[in-house]
């Protein structure tokens, strides 16, 4: 093998793993919304969650990705330790896929014109003439995400075949044949090579490919090939530990732990079981025996199906050695913030990255809901605890508006389409006006502390005021964020009834302020305290009504841009939706604040 045959060896592998990398993102792209979907429902049942694992796998091709998917998923709360385990599981199976679409390499066509299509000699040119007509001649996204599945199926396949032409002249050689029968005879040598070259080409994929390729020299025995193949499955985990030990949740890291656990384990019960049967001279024809590109494809699936078989009753125990050896924080999950920005390893599907920074926000409303509902208690009910609950949230609030920025900042690097673009921009919108409604909360919170210190003392009729204020801020901010959660369309138009019907309340509340300042029923601190809360109950309600506008932006690309119109077009009547919901809330809360001031007169 000279000079030029190692040059092309290399060229085919370079060929090959661009080949995975271009379909494997064509698979992505083409999928994102199902894979999310698929991975999310994984539930408790573990053979379920394999069966999950396997056709993702299968689907992107890349058990690295389908991890890196789950620890992204993982981040961001869709999937927890267990599910995770199972999928993990599941994606070695998967992987195996590869191995058998290169089987194609065996097929002889005999003559058939049916075979001779699906001869990678063929097959090959005809996927990258479709991919590249689809790329350049078809002008639709849906097109060119398919151009890329054939393009990188035809220069994957192009690679293989330029791999293997580079080796077979190898069969002629007797050094290279006596190499091999020396590796052969040293199973863990033949192991260490499979590990060092997999975490070097950083893909398990190709490195089978390449022992496929090699199987035409003739010199690939079981005894070589099987210690090989286990190998290139350790190998795997040096980059499963790499991708889930940087900048990931613990449960993350977990999943990386149990990936390399289930590999180790099930690699040392295969050689255990191997040597035993070989030590007492089982299937004495195999050991020997030249293996061809079918039989390296079907023990690599064999392999990991029954590692997987043999594992999954102890699904749970690897989870408890996971959560040994990275350990579970203390903290108070009902009243601490819980917010994370979605893994930056959900890049690899753009538009997972947007689902999963949507349901992020979206969080970050619950939490903003929850400390105004503690802001709001402490006017009635004061506690210093409750107070450093809310501090403590405002600062994770704040922490995460920035990180999200950057976060979505970064991602639209990665988009391609102007609707990406816009719903990016939405999502930045959104997470400043829900961190404002956290501002907001903490003023509330600010006031109620000036009232403990100050002894502030309002009369029975401004309370049941601001009860009935509060109660319709309370209402208009949980329906803004379970509407933006789920970007409700029909939610979302309920926003800006009710939103009016607030800035009516506080204009008819000041009014009626000030006719107490004048009567000497209220003192000036009070009357100031009860402005400022008036103030920011009102302030809330207006970020409100601007989530509510990008929700319906989003759906409605004429309302982009043009917000200021369309609420005033909305206040001006004809609207049915509209006209139906302010109407309701009118007579829900201004009838209330009508019977306070009956019972005032």
């Amino acid at each position: 093998m000279d000079i030029f045959s190692v040059i092309t060896l290399l060229g085919g592998l370079a060929m090959f793993l661009y080949g995975m990398e271009i379909m494997g993102d064509g698979l992505k792209n083409a999928s994102g919304t199902a894979l999310k979907r698929v991975l999310g429902k994984a539930t408790q049942n573990v053979v379920f969650g394999v069966i999950t694992g396997m056709l993702v796998t299968a689907v992107i091709q890349s058990s690295t990705a389908t991890i890196v998917l789950t620890v992204g998923l993982i981040s961001a709360g869709i999937l927890d330790l267990k599910q995770s385990v199972s999928i993990v599981m599941g994606a070695n199976i998967g992987t195996t896929v590869t191995a058998q679409i290169i089987r194609l390499m065996d097929i002889e066509s005999g003559g058939s014109i049916i075979l001779e299509f699906f001869k990678p000699s063929t097959l090959a040119p005809v996927a990258m003439i479709a991919g590249i007509i689809l790329i350049m001649f078809v002008k639709s996204n849906k097109c060119n995400t398919t151009g890329e599945i054939f393009m990188g199926f035809g220069v994957l396949f192009s690679g293989l075949m330029n791999m293997t032409a580079a080796v077979e002249p190898l069969s002629e050689s007797q050094a290279f044949m006596d190499i091999m029968q020396k590796f052969g005879n040293q199973p863990i040598l033949s192991l260490l090579i499979g590990l060092v070259m997999t975490v070097i080409v950083q893909s398990s994929s190709a490195m089978v490919g390449m022992i496929q390729a090699l199987s035409v020299t003739g010199a690939m025995t079981f005894n070589l090939v099987y210690p090989m193949i286990m190998g290139i499955n350790l190998g795997t985990c040096v980059t499963t530990a790499m991708v889930c030990s940087i900048g990931s949740s613990k449960d993350a890291k977990r999943t990386g732990i149990v990936h390399i656990a289930f590999n180790v384990i099930g690699t040392i019960l295969f050689m255990i079981v191997m040597s035993i049967i070989k030590g007492v001279g089982g299937f004495p024809n195999l050991w020997d025996s030249v293996v061809n590109s079918g039989g390296i494809a079907n023990f690599q699936t064999l392999f990991n199906l029954l590692t997987a078989v043999v594992l999954i009753p102890f699904a749970g125990l690897l989870v408890k050695l996971s959560l040994t050896i990275v350990k579970p924080d203390e903290r108070d999950a009902e009243d601490r913030a819980d917010l994370m920005v979605p893994d930056e390893k959900l890049y690899e599907v753009p538009a997972m990255a947007l689902s999963e920074s949507n349901r992020a926000i979206a969080h970050m409303g619950e939490v903003a809901l929850k400390n105004l509902k503690r802001s709001c208690i402490l006017l009635a009910r004061y506690d210093a605890g409750r107070v450093d609950v809310i501090n403590e949230n405002e600062d994770h609030m704040d922490q995460f508006t920035d990180s999200m920025d950057n976060y979505l900042v970064n991602l639209s690097r990665m988009v391609e389409t102007e609707s990406d673009n816009q719903y990016i921009n939405l999502l930045m919108q959104a997470s400043t006006n829900f961190e404002r409604i956290g501002d907001h909360a903490v003023n509330i919170m600010e006031v109620a502390q000036m009232v403990e210190q100050e002894k502030v003392v309002f009369s029975e009729e401004a309370n049941e005021e601001l009860k009935i204020v509060r109660d319709a801020v309370l209402e208009i901010t949980k329906i803004t964020v379970e509407a933006f959660g789920t970007l409700d369309y029909d939610e979302a138009k309920k926003i800006e009834p009710l939103e009016e019907v607030i800035d009516d309340m506080v204009v008819t509340l000041k009014d009626r302020h000030v006719e107490r300042l004048k009567a000497g029923n209220c003192n000036t601190t009070s009357g100031i305290v009860f402005v400022d809360l008036l103030t920011n109950l009102e302030r809330i309600a207006d970020q409100c009504s601007n989530i509510a506008l990008l929700i319906l932006s989003h759906k409605d690309k004429s309302i982009l841009g043009n917000h200021h119109n369309y609420v005033k077009e909305l206040h001006l009547g004809g609207d049915v939706t509209y006209d139906t919901e302010l109407e309701r809330q009118k007579q829900h809360y201004l009838g209330q604040l009508q019977s306070v001031g009956e019972k005032r007169s």
